[in-house]
């Protein structure tokens, strides 16, 4: 099933992190997250968030970069499509990209 992007940043990531603030802290990092022709988010889960925005934060730990239709297949499974998105180069990872692992937990709150 197809997420609707714009809601998953707007609406359910910020209220999933409210809801497990405490854990959420734990990841301790700052990400920005470009998905074309959808948007741009900042997510901050360090000592500081957690919150998720959009905007650009040119501060961020871990920046990913990748088309909306390769961002539904990384939801639909991250562990599988994550590598092979990153090796064919249609996701593209600046800054810590051992932070980029640590994304599936973030996408786990409900």
């Amino acid at each position: 099933m197809a997420v609707d992007i714009k809601k998953l940043f707007n609406e359910e990531l910020p209220a999933a992190l409210t809801k497990n603030a405490e854990d959420a802290k734990t990841i301790g990092a700052k990400y920005q997250m470009n998905i074309t022709g959808e948007g741009e988010w900042s997510i901050d889960v360090s000592s500081t968030g957690p919150s998720c925005v959009a905007g650009n934060n040119p501060s961020a730990d871990c920046t990913l970069t990748m088309a909306a239709e390769d961002f539904q297949k990384l939801v639909e499974n991250p562990q599988a499509n994550g590598m092979q998105l990153f090796f064919a180069g249609k996701l593209k990872v600046l800054g810590n990209q051992m932070l980029a692992m640590k994304l599936q937990k973030l996408f786990s709150y409900k």
